[in-house]
């Protein structure tokens, strides 16, 4: 009898930025290492190449700031909820959190209860925010480390926390400049989240 094939999963990816992350998403999507697509990338800059990205590939781009919220006195949670309300349009069954730069209020993250995933470019409880690669390569400038590392996590309300689905470490060598090891932990950051995409459709589509 031939096996069930599992259904491709509905991935929403959310960007502030460039979209690296995103593309290595699309890339593994479009070449059969990740069982899915990207069918929406939201974002809350109007400019941030990522949506050229999307657009180039025909995915959906949804532009949602913040500022209009805030300038009307609106709470955070009253932007999460209808944040939440225009991802659920896309009915994703994973939502991926690469390089979003606000932090979610469980306004959104409990209408999405283990399926909203967040890339840090650090270990566990290390470098916790923002500029994570630079202060690492200046902490190992002062001989405070000699590795950082990349991981995939589950998002809940606190910063850079959750349970943590992959990580991976990377060493930060005495040659290193600010620049190559970016690129290293770049590098880093593609893999580990298509690894950790594709786990998850296999696990979301059973």
């Amino acid at each position: 009898m031939k096996a069930k094939e599992r259904r491709p999963l509905r991935i929403v990816v959310m960007i502030s930025g460039s979209g690296t992350n995103l593309q290595a998403i699309i890339d593994a999507t479009e070449a059969g290492h990740i069982n899915g697509r990207v069918v929406a990338v939201i974002s809350n800059r109007k400019k941030a190449y990522g949506l050229e990205r999307a657009e180039k590939h025909g995915i959906d781009c949804v532009y949602f700031p913040l500022k209009p919220y805030k300038d009307a006195g609106k709470s955070r949670e009253t932007y999460d909820a209808e944040l939440a309300d225009a991802v659920t349009l896309y009915q994703p069954d994973l939502i991926v959190l690469a390089g979003w730069m606000h932090i979610l209020s469980p306004a959104f993250l409990e209408r999405f209860l283990e399926r909203v995933i967040n890339l840090h470019p650090a270990l566990p409880g290390e470098f916790i925010g923002t500029n994570s690669i630079e202060r690492a390569y200046e902490a190992s400038r002062q001989r405070k480390i000699r590795r950082s590392g990349v991981m995939v996590h589950y998002a809940i309300p606190e910063v850079d926390a959750g349970e943590v689905i992959i990580q991976a470490k990377v060493p930060i060598l005495k040659s290193d400049t600010l620049e190559t090891f970016s690129n290293r932990m770049h590098k880093t950051e593609h893999r580990v989240l298509v690894q950790a995409v594709a786990l998850l459709a296999e696990k979301l589509t059973e």
